[in-house]
């Protein structure tokens, strides 16, 4: 068992939501922070949500009542001093922002305990990138969820020059203690594992689409036909939600800067985010 009993998540998007619901399912503290009350609202029916679908999915213990007296454990808060105050770890999980980043944790390190350890859910950034603004490098590092974590549950662990090997352990641990595989990464890579992979392969099928080579629909079909996926790429992008990959490619070259511009215009803009706003390039009655 690791010293960490009280998490809190930045961030209630998505994937944060995500987090902070299994990290409660597990038995922790959990306190869930976002902006305003307004995020904390749909947070709450992400949450609501959450229960049923860990029901529907027949995750060990949900059906039990598992599943709905891990509410019990979230507590939500739009004030960041408040939310970190008793805080042994926080997970960071907000837009992948590098200079947002930056300014929240250079808040957040005036506000947590001096123990507290953070972890950024970054997708692309290197914690490097980050560290000198926590104001605590060695208790700072990487903590990588895969989206639909319930399911996909690796967790990869990627620490910097500076990381307290302690709290790479401890961390670690923690990842296996709320139903993760963790994966120690050595050294430093920007995309970790899942996204040296994925990314590529996810702005390939973009310039196809883009670019008027093929519809979303043919290319996904082509993928899982051709090599037996149970999914193909823009099916993925609307389970990860367009926003995160839109940002991820706005930071990229030129090619991929359009191919952002495309996606921005044909969906974002239309409201069209993927699987939580019920459409994205598919779209969902459910």
């Amino acid at each position: 068992m690791t010293d960490i009993h009280q998490v809190t998540v930045l961030g209630t998007g998505v994937l944060g939501s995500q987090i902070a619901f299994q990290t409660a399912f597990s038995g922790f503290e959990v306190v869930a922070y976002d902006i305003n009350e307004d995020a904390l609202e749909k947070a709450r029916a992400r949450f609501d949500g959450l229960v049923s679908t860990y029901v529907a999915d027949g995750v060990d213990g949900a059906a039990d009542g598992k599943a709905q007296d891990a509410l019990t454990r979230v507590r939500y808060s739009h004030d960041l001093a408040d939310a970190v105050k008793d805080a042994d770890l926080v997970i960071e999980a907000i837009p992948e922002i590098l200079d947002l980043k930056k300014s929240t944790y250079a808040e957040l390190g005036k506000l947590a305990p001096e123990h507290t350890i953070f972890a950024t859910n970054s997708s692309t950034l290197l914690p490097s990138d980050i560290k000198d603004s926590t104001g605590r490098a060695d208790k700072f590092l990487a903590l990588h969820f895969a989206n639909q974590i319930w399911k996909f549950n690796t967790a990869e662990v990627m620490g910097t020059s500076d990381t307290d090997p302690a709290v790479f352990d401890a961390v670690v641990e923690f990842a296996s203690e709320i139903g993760m595989v963790p994966i120690p990464i050595h050294k430093e890579k920007a995309g970790y594992v899942l996204n040296s992979l994925l990314v590529p392969f996810l702005n390939a099928a973009a310039e196809l689409a883009a670019d008027g080579y093929a519809e979303p629909a043919d290319v996904d079909n082509t993928w899982r036909i051709a090599t037996g996926a149970p999914m193909g790429p823009f099916q993925i992008f609307d389970v990860i939600g367009l926003t995160t990959p839109y940002n991820i490619m706005s930071n990229g070259d030129e090619n991929t800067k359009r191919f952002a511009e495309w996606m921005k215009a044909e969906y974002i803009d239309k409201g069209y985010l993927g699987v939580a706003s019920g459409r994205g390039f598919y779209t969902y009655t459910n």
